[in-house]
């Protein structure tokens, strides 16, 4: 039978935590290392809906990208929303396995998923953390055409941006709050950013570089992740069933 402890061990070879950067708090967050396990929900957060959604459909174990546990905990009660979700999730035998930077940063994982969504090959990080990833689409095509590929392929209901070159052709991408890397795309020669959570000076800093930035919105950015999770631990572990969470979304509304 498989135990939380082994799904936490493939994890860690799909993401070592060694690449998890310094102010993170990756790695297995609540929950008894050693207890069996046959359902596994996946999502990106592990908000109130989810830790209910878990209960409601038998998962003894929340995988998530986003830590459950940032900050330290100075009590456990359930007066505070976090403490709350805490004190639901041990008093319902529900572990949470955290998977963050070390997801980003890893082969195959968030970045490497986006680039290849959005049609090109992960050819280097973007960033010296080896954060983000660089790619060259196999034809150039139009901005207003690329645009369009991104709410596609990530189900975003609508793009910020500002317009550099008439064509896309060396893309970067980072998903989540990536803003802060826009000079590493410029010298790498990209043409094209793709990543979320984009400040107006941020914007106005591409522009002058003449580089498009696309704010594509930290939840669709990292989200096409989980799938891709479910399916890697889905053909190692038989016994479990793995879940993609149907009640998590992104918190932020379009209209």
């Amino acid at each position: 039978m498989t135990t939380n402890r082994d799904i936490f061990g493939a994890l860690c070879e799909l993401a070592p935590l060694h690449l998890q950067m310094d102010f993170d708090n990756a790695g297995f967050q609540l929950g008894h290392p050693d207890r069996e396990v046959g359902c596994v929900l996946l999502a990106l957060d592990v908000t109130d809906a989810v830790a209910q959604e878990a209960k409601e459909r038998g998962a003894g174990l929340i995988v998530s990208h986003h830590p459950l546990l940032f900050s330290p905990l100075r009590a456990v009660t359930d007066e505070e929303p976090v403490q709350k979700r805490v004190l639901f999730l041990l008093e319902n035998g529900i572990g949470v396995i955290s998977m963050h930077t070390n997801l980003d940063i890893a082969e195959g994982g968030v970045n490497d998923v986006l680039i290849r969504l959005l049609g090109a090959e992960p050819e280097a990080p973007l960033d010296p953390d080896g954060c983000g990833r660089i790619g060259t689409l196999p034809e150039p095509v139009l901005l207003a055409v690329f645009l369009e590929r991104c709410k596609e392929v990530l189900g975003v209901p609508a793009l910020r941006y500002v317009k550099g070159e008439e064509l896309v052709s060396r893309v970067a991408v980072m998903g989540g709050s990536g803003a802060g890397s826009i000079e590493e795309a410029v010298r790498k020669g990209c043409d094209t950013y793709v990543t979320a959570d984009v400040k107006y000076h941020q914007f106005q800093r591409a522009a002058e570089y003449g580089l498009t930035l696309i704010d594509a919105d930290h939840f669709y950015t990292e989200n096409p992740v989980i799938p891709v999770l479910r399916e890697k631990l889905s053909a190692k572990f038989h016994d479990v069933q793995f879940l993609e969470s149907r009640v998590h979304t992104d918190c932020i509304r379009f209209s």
